[in-house]
């Protein structure tokens, strides 16, 4: 398989936060990305933004990983430009916390239909060109909260945790092709979301976390870039925690 340089990828969630890093990581590697998220103003700006920081080719794919139609043509309109799809990094995901006594079920809908929902559109887009291929990589973005739970959070612990069973079985599965399926949980990494908590909340955070520090987005893409290469062929059906120790 080509190194990263030759690689085509698309990754969710790619607008903001940690697929926007993700994104960069990849471009600064050499491979062309989609970018897949929601608006496509944002999207634009995105990739025309990471264009310039990186020299690297980026794509805006528009489209609600909730809506199987939209995600294939998504996709469709991907192969059309550069054939194949080489990696598929799952980073799509929303929160809407509130205790399980008071939780809304369209709160609990909204939040499976996306995170995990949203990850099996985009498998199911990828999987064809990738088993012509007989290559691929696939990589989920879980949380350290769909391995231990979280008060105020079932909707996204399961959705998380279901991810990670996604998973294990798309690796069983895919193995015989030579596609890999991987996923990583990050726990509290800084991103605008995680800057807003109250300062309090945030040395409790560090507080509990070995390392006493939150995580950079940067590192969270630099974990998917390595299961990406030719250097994680053996790995597949892992779940590898990008944590500080919290999880351990």
């Amino acid at each position: 398989m080509a190194e990263l340089s030759e690689q085509k990828v698309i990754v969710t969630g790619a607008a903001r936060g940690i697929g926007r890093a993700i994104a960069e990581k990849f471009g600064r590697a050499g491979a062309d990305v989609g970018l897949l998220d929601l608006e496509p103003d944002v999207l634009e700006e995105t990739a025309s933004a990471l264009a310039d920081e990186t020299g690297a080719n980026f794509t805006p794919l528009a489209a609600d990983v909730t809506d199987p139609e939209a995600v294939e043509s998504a996709f469709s309109d991907w192969r059309g430009e550069h054939d194949v799809i080489h990696t598929l990094v799952n980073n799509a995901g929303i929160t809407k916390d509130g205790l399980m006594l008071r939780q809304k079920k369209s709160d609990w809908d909204a939040v499976l239909n996306v995170n995990l929902s949203g990850a099996y559109n985009c498998v199911q887009a990828a999987l064809k060109p990738m088993m012509k291929e007989r290559w691929g990589r696939i990589i989920m973005v879980s949380s350290v909260i769909g391995l231990q739970g979280n008060a105020g959070q079932t909707n996204y612990a399961a959705s998380k945790a279901g991810l990670i069973g996604l998973t294990k079985s798309v690796a069983r599965e895919l193995a015989g092709r030579n596609i890999t399926c991987n996923a990583v949980a990050p726990g509290f990494i800084r991103t605008k979301m995680t800057e807003q908590l109250p300062e309090e909340q945030q040395e409790e955070i560090r507080e509990i976390t070995p390392l006493e520090r939150f995580g950079e987005p940067e590192e969270v893409a630099d974990c998917i870039l390595f299961l990406a290469g030719k250097n994680s062929a053996f790995i597949t059906g892992e779940v590898i925690r990008i944590d500080g120790g919290l999880a351990m």
